[in-house]
């Protein structure tokens, strides 16, 4: 497929290098510009798109067309010209409003107006245009940018500071512009190959290379991933007439077709719902045309408004798209931003025979050199002109990067980056870098490297992280943490370092290797972060963690292979020292009838763990069937499926080696998922079997383990178990289960409650449940709301024992407290 391409655009080129050019200004009869207007080839689906200022250009061999000029609620104009070669010119077009006839209006007899018979039966024939072109391929352009019109001169403390030398509040922020070959077989077969992309002032970069029909005969619209988890209702949805109310604003014709247009009324406010316009083509009862836009009172989220524009062309039998401009704007944290989002389709080919094995596990594939077309070659295939301010910006950026690279700009840089401030060093780290080399040092703040437990007193660990990165286009790159940690009461220093190194041609491979003392806890996963322990262990006195020190190696291995299969492989050796509380740990609130518990899990033992060592191989894979991938030149990225993640890991002990005491295997199974219920919300589960094949000579932390939570603060609610205390379900058991499902409604029922839904709180509900085959089972419900303030969610849990207590409480996930694990 690659030769043809290729040859393709070889022709394309050839083509454009012979042909002459059309260009103009489309204007209404006010001369105010119509932006993204769109002209063809009549008769075809070949053309182009004006830019925001109403500018197109065309390039056409020598011959007779005749161009139709289009713009939605506009009245198409159509244009015949002749093109002599050598001769370029220029046709302007203006367009009048769009004059809707009202005579043919008849009201029924029960008052209903006349557009909801016309939407009826859009909604009646959804379904067959929405499948009726079985596979395609079609030429792509696309084009994104997105504006800054102001923004704070700080944000959380630090300077804004863009580093191109202009002051002024206007910027832009992102643009890059895509070519591709986009083609689709039913029922789920696409692919799109990068012809050429470009990043303005990122020459090494890849552009916006995925085309997103949007295409409101589905049910449900899902623009972007963010702005609402459930997706929006089109105005033509099987259940559409629930949503909606319409209004019949008349007809018009446009190439001898009769087309409707329908204005789109959201029935209730807090909805996932769209208004505009959409124009329906009479007797086949297809999208004409549409501009519908979104509102933050309908459910959307991060953006103050969004716009979407389509423009269908007939072609054969079917029509097909032929331009979509998606306008976002909003303000966060006092950025205010604007853009657009071009998608201009040219050359549709609707019968293609596709080559065997055509489809495959790469959806997106770039070209070698994509990125690295001139300004020369862009300025001849572009089919939507510059604007004046990008011809700007890739002139400024491009010039800049260049800057950029030369050391005395660089060493500037880095002098600039690298002040030492005090918020940095106590409230948020510290970085140094140094382009030069790509190479960088970070530091954590000064806050979070001072802790206290029960064993050491007071802890202070200091963990700074150097990592070099070998190049700009591949995944080579080295990390070094040096990790040193002292305790002040028990005066026990220990220190470690951990190294990795990345790298892999197509797929992602990786290596560490760890070594040193170090402080675990009993569960090496670490259940409770060192700093939510401090908090409780001075507050509450309630001294969770539970650690012990060992001198240890570690090497794991990982490598991608393909599929979506990570195979990984790793050895470890401890050598482990049981650990006691101090004589008189401080606490600074004195709790009548509450104590700090042993330093050991009292659910499992009744002394401190005697010394042992353990050498452990494990081995394993991590598979998502149907893994999906982007190809760019050299190297392959996963980008998930429609399937679950499974996961598997075996574990063996190996008594003697090493002098290893331990003797088992276990083993452990895992499958995870998100399921998109599009208006019903989303489920997620995650669920697991494991145990152990044999249990000779077994250590507390080589038990299975499961992350519990005896705080306030919740655990990653997927993996553990809200209210089930850290230990208490640790076994050596032959066979175990645990099932974790929630269910994010994501706006369904909460934006029915008056003054609640303005707040955009999401409710959440689930259970997670652990069986063994030692008879300790438990399980717990919770019901929560999420998106407040869009980070914290609180949920209510009820826990259940067998044959135990029935626990409840409150959990709150805020990220701002989560890290600090050792």
């Amino acid at each position: 497929m690659k030769p043809l391409l290729l040859a393709s655009l070889f022709i394309l080129l050839y083509t454009v290098g012979s042909a002459q050019v059309i260009n103009g200004t489309i204007t209404d009869t006010k001369n105010e510009l119509l932006p993204y207007s769109s002209v063809v080839v009549k008769g075809t689906t070949q053309g182009v798109s004006a830019n925001s200022k109403g500018f197109y250009s065309i390039q056409l061999a020598p011959g007779n067309y005749t161009l139709l000029c289009q713009y939605i609620g506009y009245r198409s104009v159509e244009k015949k010209i002749t093109l002599e070669k050598g001769k370029n010119i220029e046709i302007n077009f203006q367009l009048e409003l769009q004059q809707y006839s009202l005579q043919d209006v008849t009201v029924s007899n029960n008052g209903e107006d006349p557009a909801y018979a016309i939407i009826r039966k859009a909604i009646g024939k959804r379904t067959e245009h929405l499948k009726e072109i079985k596979k395609f391929t079609a030429d792509v352009y696309l084009k994104g940018q997105l504006q800054l019109r102001d923004y704070p001169k700080r944000f959380f403390g630090q300077k804004v500071d863009f580093e191109d030398g202009d002051s002024s509040k206007r910027k832009m922020l992102v643009l890059s512009e895509t070519i591709a070959r986009y083609s689709v077989e039913e029922p789920a077969k696409e692919k799109v190959e990068v012809i050429s992309t470009k990043v303005s002032g990122r020459s090494n970069s890849f552009g916006f290379s995925s085309p997103q029909i949007i295409s409101f005969y589905n049910n449900t619209i899902q623009v972007g991933e963010n702005l609402n988890p459930r997706g929006f209702i089109s105005p033509i949805a099987s259940t559409a007439l629930s949503f909606y109310r319409y209004k019949f604003e008349g007809t018009f014709y446009e190439n001898g077709v009769e087309i409707s247009r329908i204005k789109v009324i959201p029935k209730r406010k807090y909805e996932p719902l769209f208004q505009g316009y959409i124009n329906i083509v009479e007797n086949e009862w297809r999208i004409h045309s549409l501009r519908l836009n979104l509102v933050r009172e309908q459910q959307m989220q991060l953006l103050d408004t969004l716009v979407i524009e389509q423009l269908y062309v007939p072609a054969e039998n079917v029509w097909v798209i032929k331009n979509q401009v998606i306008y976002p704007s909003g303000k966060i944290f006092g950025f205010d931003f604007f853009g657009s989002f071009v998608q201009v389709y040219d050359r549709f080919n609707l019968n293609p025979v596709f080559a065997k094995k055509y489809f495959d596990n790469t959806i997106i594939k770039v070209y070698d050199s994509a990125n690295k077309k001139s300004m020369a070659y862009w300025d001849s295939i572009r089919p939507l002109p510059l604007l004046t301010e990008e011809a700007l910006d890739y002139r400024k950026k491009d010039s800049l990067e260049q800057v950029r690279k030369d050391p005395k700009y660089m060493d500037s840089i880095d002098r600039k980056r690298n002040k030492i401030s005090l918020g940095g060093i106590f409230l948020t780290g510290q970085s140094i870098s140094k382009q030069k080399t790509r190479t960088f040092l970070s530091f954590e703040p000064l806050i979070n490297t001072l802790n206290y437990n029960t064993v050491e007193g007071g802890v202070l660990h200091f963990s700074p992280t150097w990592s070099k990165r070998f190049d700009e286009t591949s995944r080579k790159s080295l990390q070094l943490t040096p990790y040193i940690r002292y305790g002040f009461a028990n005066q026990h220093f220990n220190a470690h370092i951990t190294g990795s190194y990345n790298f892999g041609k197509k797929y992602f491979n990786s290596i560490s290797v760890s070594g040193g003392r170090r402080v675990f806890q009993y569960n090496n996963a670490a259940p409770i972060s060192s700093r939510i322990n401090t908090y409780t262990t001075l507050l509450y006195e309630n001294n969770h963690m539970k650690i012990y020190e060992a001198n240890f190696f570690r090497i794991n291995y990982s490598a991608g292979v393909g599929n979506g299969l990570t195979l990984n492989a790793g050895f470890q050796f401890q050598d482990r020292f049981g650990l006691q509380n101090l004589s008189d740990p401080v606490s600074w609130k004195n709790i009548e009838g509450r104590s700090f518990t042993p330093n050991y899990p009292a659910d499992l033992t009744n002394a401190v763990m005697p010394r042992n060592q353990a050498a452990l191989f494990t081995a394993g894979f991590n598979w998502r069937p149907g893994g999906k991938y982007i190809e760019i030149p050299g190297r392959k990225i996963a980008v998930g499926s429609n399937y679950p993640t499974f996961n598997f890991a075996l574990t063996h002990a190996v008594k003697g080696f090493l002098g290893s005491d331990a003797d088992f295997t276990k083993w452990r199974l895992s499958v995870a998922d998100d399921l998109d219920l599009k208006l019903g919300g989303k489920l997620s589960y995650r669920g697991s079997i494991g145990g152990f094949l044999s249990a000779k000579q077994v250590f507390i932390p080589d038990y299975t383990h499961f992350q519990g939570n005896q705080t306030v603060l919740a655990n990653d609610p997927l993996s553990g178990f809200q209210l089930a205390p850290y230990y208490r379900y640790s076994n050596t058991s032959k066979f175990y289960a645990t099932a974790n499902v929630e269910y994010h409604l994501n706006g369904l029922l909460s934006n029915k409650i008056p003054g609640f839904r303005r707040l955009n709180w999401f409710f959440v509900t689930g259970a997670n449940l652990l069986y063994t085959q030692a008879g300790k089972n438990y399980y717990e419900t919770f019901f929560g709301v999420e998106n407040i303030l869009k980070f914290i969610r609180v949920d209510f849990v009820q826990g259940f024992e067998t044959n135990g207590p029935s626990p409840r409480g409150i959990r709150i996930s805020v990220p701002l407290f989560e890290g600090g694990r050792e």
